[in-house]
Parts: C-alpha cells; sequence; structure tokens
C-alpha cells in the first residue's frame, strides 16, 4: 500500500492506495503517529483509492484519533466507496469520524 501525503495550509491530506488491512495499516498508523509527534493536528484521510479497509485499518485509524483528541486535533475522512462506507457504518466508525463526500467538503469543514 502507498500512502500520497500533500498539505494544504496547515492540514494534512493522506491518501492511502489499495487494500488497508493486518499487513501494511502499521504503516498508516506510524505515519499517523509521526506527524502529530511533530506538530500537525489536523488530517483529512481521502479514501478515493482504498478499494479495502479490515479491522487493523480500523484500528489504525482509531489510535491516531485518539492522540490526537489529547492534542487538540482532529481526523476527517472523505471520498469512501461504497464497501468502504458500509465497513465504518458497521463497525460504528461512521458516529465516531466525520465522514465528507468530497475532499473540497473535508477541506471545508476545517
Amino acid at each position: 500500500m502507498n500512502i500520497l501525503e500533500n498539505k494544504n495550509g496547515n492540514i494534512v491530506i493522506l491518501a492511502p492506495q489499495g487494500r488497508l488491512d493486518i499487513t501494511n495499516s502499521g504503516d498508516l498508523e506510524k505515519k499517523l503517529l509521526s506527524l502529530i509527534d511533530i506538530g500537525e493536528k489536523q488530517f483529512i484521510l481521502d479514501f478515493r483509492n482504498l478499494i479495502y479497509i479490515s479491522s487493523n485499518g480500523l484500528r489504525a485509524l482509531l489510535v491516531g484519533a485518539k492522540r490526537l483528541k489529547g492534542e487538540g486535533g482532529t481526523i476527517v475522512l472523505c471520498s469512501m466507496a461504497e464497501q468502504i462506507k458500509e465497513v465504518f457504518d458497521c463497525a460504528g466508525f461512521s458516529s465516531i469520524f466525520k465522514i465528507y463526500s468530497t475532499d473540497t467538503e473535508a477541506l471545508e469543514a476545517f
């Protein structure tokens, strides 16, 4: 899995590509935590190129969100395929994270 990184002002945009599962969810978790450690507090995770997410991927997001909560930061999600949205709904994560249809909407949320 590749994770594209971009920045728009003080907002870090991370775009994981492919599958987010047990083999690579640690990569996303490490990326999030390292960015938080250097002071980043506002994140958009753009899922337009994500085709699968496992419970390990959900856990990585939760770890980042919990760390950010203590730092006064936030993670929002955008551009989810329907099958990814269904995983979030079934796991109850749709009530934990703000989810936007597009990256533009996610940027405007900040």
